[in-house]
């Protein structure tokens, strides 16, 4: 499709406005670090909880929502609607100790929870591990989701794609630091938000879809009898059991992967850490759960069971657009397919939407992986007395050469990086129960997390590229399922000996991160009793209350109420308006519910 003038010129627009956001911040983004990475830790909660959800809100998002439905169903979408509990236990328990360890990334808490070489060591690979090779394995899936929309909608060459679309983003990333990201991903995310929702009212609007009676008629038809439904077939193990009961019951705590860490991490870390205090964090982190699990997902599902009927093979969509290159032609591409019916004027608008949410989340990436490369490698390890504006400085070199490397990645080897991205999820299985306990266990050390690190590498390269999923597939789960839970097994063993085997970290260690975080509990009751005992009392002398009890109930509230704020905007688009009504009533009593129990919490200790 050719876009026309009042379509380029309205992406026009959307440029300059990101420009002159990332220009304004530049004001202030170069005064030091902290402003550069952090804002100055000044920000509210609205701004980071709206730009946390942008941030998630890449352009592949979509893409694999609707690749989802076309294969499973809406129910596949379980896949990632489980992380919810991992996002509620961030914002009722680790939130409030993020912001109040008052560090600038979430690996400078490798020393201050750890001693010695080992803790350093830790800092020093994992910054370079996670923000440059990892980091730009994901902004290379990003680009490439981001060269398949361009070819299909617009068809653009490749590396046109890469080039127009890290541009900008990196111009304004570079200039203006977090606060340019965060302020354009608050305009960014209004604009992909609408342009969504837009996209699905077009969907339902076209003429095959009038024809079987709009909206209801789609919900209605039974060619998708089989997609329609928010829960797997509870009369099939081989369906609920790899979609539901793996997700709910293993993955969300055992299973690393940025965005979702358990305990909290990354980008999201970054955002908490950036907040005017505990209370801000907290609110940042609840309202990205609320926008990003229950108002989200419903547009893409709809654009997606719409193109069921519109483009019920792949051959329908290859026969519309000869020109796509059969490497790129899988059920993803329909989104995008589905795009190219929008008006002149329109299009253009929610092509900007794409485009806003691909800056959003290269954006963040830019600036969460040029943090780790200046704070943890380079100002610890290369230069220690480099000066702030040296530090901004570097800031800036390398958010340019990430998107280098991002983009060289797209275009040349990422697509056939599949085995590579299965290495990568494995190594985080098993790793996640370390990094919620570490705060709440004196014994977990940085030996823990060196095994958990090189056993998880190790089982993973094993399983990937020695075993065939095949051979080990069951009558209920796929191979790769299979090889997760053996991960999480064996990793899970191996840093639990280890820890019990190790000695703990020096009580001096110990004893200043439980005086700066004051985590609580009785995982600490040894080491806050000998300090006590020594007449050099870690608590100030006065204990922590412990809360968890309270924190564990918030979490569980939180998780129906956002459940059933999605499950009832469900119920609305598919025509069950009393059970729609009725889930959303619930949602907006447990709302009620959340705050009254969150007034009586002490975030402040």
């Amino acid at each position: 499709m050719i876009l026309a003038t009042i379509d380029w010129i309205i992406i026009g627009i959307f440029f300059v406005i990101v420009l002159a956001i990332g220009w304004w911040a530049s004001k202030t983004a170069g005064d030091s670090s902290e402003e550069f990475f952090l804002g100055g830790r000044d920000m509210p909660w609205w701004l980071l909880g709206v730009s946390m959800v942008a941030c998630t809100f890449s352009a592949d998002t979509p893409n694999l929502v609707t690749g989802f439905v076309r294969e499973n169903g809406v129910a596949k979408n379980w896949a990632w609607w489980a992380f919810l509990i991992t996002g509620m236990v961030t914002v009722f328990i680790y939130a409030r100790l993020w912001r109040k360890s008052n560090i600038k990334t979430d690996l400078e808490f490798y020393e201050i929870r750890y001693g010695g070489k080992l803790a350093s060591f830790l800092r020093g690979f994992r910054a370079l591990y996670l923000g440059i090779f990892f980091n730009c394995l994901i902004m290379g899936s990003v680009t490439l989701a981001a060269i398949k929309i361009g070819g299909v909608m617009l068809g653009l060459e490749p590396w046109v794609v890469v080039v127009g679309a890290s541009l900008v983003v990196v111009i304004y990333a570079a200039l203006g630091g977090i606060k340019g990201v965060v302020w354009a991903d608050f305009f960014q995310y209004g604009i992909a938000m609408f342009g969504a929702v837009y996209a699905a009212y077009v969907a339902v609007s076209q003429p095959e879809i009038v024809e079987i009676g709009g909206l209801n008629g789609l919900i209605n038809d039974p060619r998708i009898a089989d997609k329609i439904g928010v829960f797997p077939d509870f009369g099939d193990p081989t369906v609920w059991v790899p979609l539901l009961l793996i997700p709910l019951a293993v993955q969300w705590w055992a299973v690393w992967y940025p965005g979702a860490e358990p305990g909290g991490g990354g980008y999201i870390a970054q955002r908490m850490l950036s907040a005017k205090d505990e209370r801000n964090a907290v609110g940042a982190t609840l309202f990205f759960n609320f926008a990003h699990y229950a108002l989200r997902p419903w547009p893409w599902i709809i654009v997606a069971l719409a193109s069921l009927i519109i483009y019920p093979e792949l051959s329908s969509i290859q026969a519309e657009f000869p020109n796509i290159d059969p490497k790129y032609l899988k059920d993803d591409i329909a989104y995008p397919a589905m795009l190219t019916k929008l008006d002149h004027g329109w299009l253009g608008l929610v092509v900007a939407s794409i485009i806003a949410a691909y800056m959003s989340t290269i954006g963040t990436h830019l600036n969460w992986g040029s943090s780790y490369i200046v704070n943890d490698f380079y100002k610890r390890f290369v230069k220690p007395d480099a000066t702030e504006k040296q530090m901004v400085t570097m800031g800036r070199i390398s958010t340019v050469l990430l998107m280098v490397f991002a983009g060289t990645l797209s275009l040349t080897i990422l697509d056939n990086a599949t085995e590579a991205f299965n290495i990568l999820l494995l190594t985080g299985a098993g790793s996640g129960a370390v990094y919620i306990l570490r705060w709440f266990w004196w014994r977990i050390n940085a030996i823990t997390e060196i095994v958990t690190m090189v056993v998880a590498t190790v089982v993973a390269l094993i399983l990937v590229l020695g075993v065939d999923d095949a051979s080990v597939a069951t009558a209920v789960l796929d191979g790769f399922t299979i090889k997760l839970l053996i991960t999480v097994f064996v990793v899970t063993l191996s840093w639990l000996v280890t820890t019990l085997l190790t000695k703990p970290e020096n009580k001096e260690t110990l004893r200043s991160f439980y005086q700066l975080t004051k985590p609580g509990g009785p995982g600490w009751k040894k080491v806050v009793d000998a300090a006590r005992a020594e007449g050099v009392p870690c608590d100030d002398g006065q204990g922590v209350t412990w809360q968890m009890p309270k924190q564990i109930l918030l979490v569980f509230i939180g998780c129906l109420t956002i459940y059933t704020a999605l499950f009832g905007i469900g119920g609305l688009v598919y025509g069950e308006m009393f059970i729609g009504f009725g889930l959303l009533t619930l949602s907006g009593l447990g709302t009620y519910l959340l705050f009254r129990i969150m007034a009586t919490l002490n975030l402040d200790v």
